[in-house]
């Protein structure tokens, strides 16, 4: 066999064994909960099952599991364009901007517009005005540096988070504790409309990243590793960005910061598959859809009927796993 026809097969057979772990876990996780349900009384639409089962639990899980995928891929990307293990899809800024959009909206008192909650959309307006920010701070001509990238995006997530303790400050008691619940990042239902409004935005951005997964190799190895091969990088920096703040603002407009899993996710994978985003990026997406909607259904029952934030759970796992790549990282460097 010669070498594609065995990429081939370990891609299918990797993305695979992915995507059936998400599908056992989509299958199995809406059915728990504190409240116990009869699948054929949900099934065949008698209450409370149905209602339980198709309002307030299905919607949840395929959230969870569509904002899981979006940042596990946002993660390998950045990653791969900041050429740092370390970099997650908050580290330039963007769930940052979205989340000062989230707050001057519930410190204003902004109201809603239609069908979509003026936080949404103030936190979707807030991570545009983030990515065209950082995008100019890092532009030189038509050029784009990595480095700028990392250095524009700290100083402006510096910036949002300053403003957002200032407003806090100033806000009053019921719009504190709001912005307190919306910054811990959680994952409530949602209308259907909802989500497929979100995967229409999500599902195209993942399909052009796995489509470009050569290209990411070559930007992983380095720019000018990539241009010698022929690689546009400038316009393949910005096309990248663009899409992994798109997957971000979209996700964090609606569930808030959700930290740490596009850290988790990604490295977990990297050390079972090595560094090919051929596998890592289709892999990544159909692992941190299970592993999100896992947190989600233990944040939702472990302490019911309280309900915690998933963004709690996440940085619980996290934080740790954090630790433990720096400190790994500390050990090759000294060696």
């Amino acid at each position: 066999m010669n070498a594609d026809t065995v990429s081939k097969a370990r891609f299918l057979r990797v993305t695979g064994l992915a995507a059936l772990v998400c599908a056992v876990a989509l299958a199995i996780l809406p059915w728990i909960g504190p409240a116990r349900i009869e699948a054929a009384r949900a099934l065949a639409g008698h209450s409370p099952d149905a209602e339980i089962f198709f309002q307030a639990r299905l919607p949840r899980v395929l959230l969870a599991a569509l904002a899981g995928g979006a940042l596990a891929v946002a993660g390998v990307l950045f990653q791969a364009l900041l050429r740092d293990s370390l970099a997650d899809p908050y580290t330039l800024g963007i769930s940052s901007g979205a989340s000062l959009g989230a707050v001057l909206a519930i410190c204003f008192g902004w109201r809603s517009a239609g069908m979509i909650p003026a936080v949404w959309l103030a936190a979707l307006s807030g991570a545009g005005a983030t990515l065209l920010l950082v995008m100019a701070l890092a532009s030189f001509g038509r050029r784009v540096s990595s480095f700028s990238l990392l250095m524009s995006g700290i100083t402006i997530n510096s910036i949002a988070i300053a403003v957002i303790l200032l407003l806090q400050n100033v806000a009053t008691f019921a719009q504190s504790f709001a912005i307190i619940r919306w910054l811990m990042g959680g994952i409530e239902s949602v209308e259907y409309t909802t989500l497929g409004l979100l995967c229409a935005v999500v599902m195209p951005v993942v399909v052009y990243l796995v489509a470009g997964a050569r290209s990411w190799n070559l930007m992983a190895a380095g720019e000018e590793w990539a241009a010698a091969r022929g690689v546009a990088t400038s316009k393949l920096m910005w096309g990248g960005f663009v899409a992994g703040s798109l997957l971000t603002g979209s996700i964090t407009a609606i569930t808030g910061p959700i930290g740490f899993l596009g850290l988790i996710v990604p490295h977990a994978l990297r050390l079972r598959l090595g560094a090919d985003h051929r596998l890592l990026l289709p892999a990544s997406f159909f692992t941190g859809a299970a592993f999100l909607a896992v947190c989600d259904t233990v944040a939702r029952t472990v302490m019911a009927p309280a309900d915690i934030p998933v963004g709690v759970i996440t940085a619980m796992l996290g934080g740790p796993f954090f630790l433990w790549l720096l400190r790994s990282r500390q050990k090759r460097y000294w060696s």
